[in-house]
């Protein structure tokens, strides 16, 4: 990393984005240097002004969160904005959540989803997702169960366990898609197996009903206590009836 960041140093200093970008990674790290974020900072500035669209997000971040520099919504939204212009699906989707939230912009819902949608084209997994949540509770667009659960099922089928999580509720329900409580266990067990609370105590209780698996106490208490050590309170509430 030391020789690195010679090699990085030397053309930085000739104008290279890539090397300025590397540096402030490197110093954000402290790879190769002792980590220093204003370092980084200035590194990343250097990059970011030539139009590197990662060192843009990284501004981002920085401001977003107030590390180095004080917290500034504004700010943070305006490099993310770059950045996402240039299709950087990280960057789309921060400013998909800041629409939402009303963070450096004004709240709107409608704008969230427009970025959620350009993120979540080029799948990314929690895009993905949040598109599910909005068409799940109808915010900034018409309620629609079944694109909640076609989004749900892109981004689980890339392993992301609140999706996991979801597919398994209206698998339960029969929300968006035709009950199925074999279905619904499925999905729950991938999310519980990446250590999802409620998806660990809704396995419990398909154990303990014999819903969509044979009845099983035994395993019922098992899941119960998974979901239980993570402070769950219904699943310590469970266990207590046990």
């Amino acid at each position: 990393y030391k020789k690195a960041k010679e090699w990085y140093e030397k053309a930085a200093a000739q104008g290279n984005v890539i090397s300025q970008f590397y540096l402030g990674l490197f110093y954000a790290k402290g790879e190769g240097v002792k980590q220093d974020y204003k370092k980084a900072k200035e590194w990343y500035e250097k990059a970011a002004a030539q139009g590197n669209a990662k060192a843009q997000f990284n501004l981002g971040d920085f401001y977003a969160s107030g590390q180095v520099v004080k917290q500034d919504y504004k700010k943070a939204f305006e490099w993310y904005e770059k950045a996402a212009s240039q299709g950087f699906a990280d960057a789309q989707y921060n400013l998909g959540v800041m629409y939402y939230k009303g963070e450096g912009v004004e709240k709107n819902s409608k704008k969230a989803i427009e970025w959620f949608e350009k993120a979540a084209s080029q799948g990314l997994a929690i895009a993905q997702f949040s598109l599910g949540l909005m068409y799940d509770k109808g915010e900034g667009v018409k309620q629609d169960k079944k694109k909640a659960f076609e989004w749900y099922e892109k981004a689980a089928s890339q392993g992301f366990a609140d999706a996991q999580y979801k597919l398994g509720f209206m698998y339960y329900d029969g929300e968006g898609v035709e009950k199925n409580s074999k279905k619904a266990f499925e999905w729950y067990e991938k999310a519980a197996s990446q250590g999802f609370a409620k998806a660990q105590y809704n396995l419990g209780v398909m154990y303990d009903k014999g819903e969509g698996v044979e009845k099983d106490s035994k395993k019922a208490i098992e899941w119960y206590e998974k979901a239980a050590s993570q402070g769950l309170a219904i699943a310590q509430f469970s266990l207590g009836l046990m």
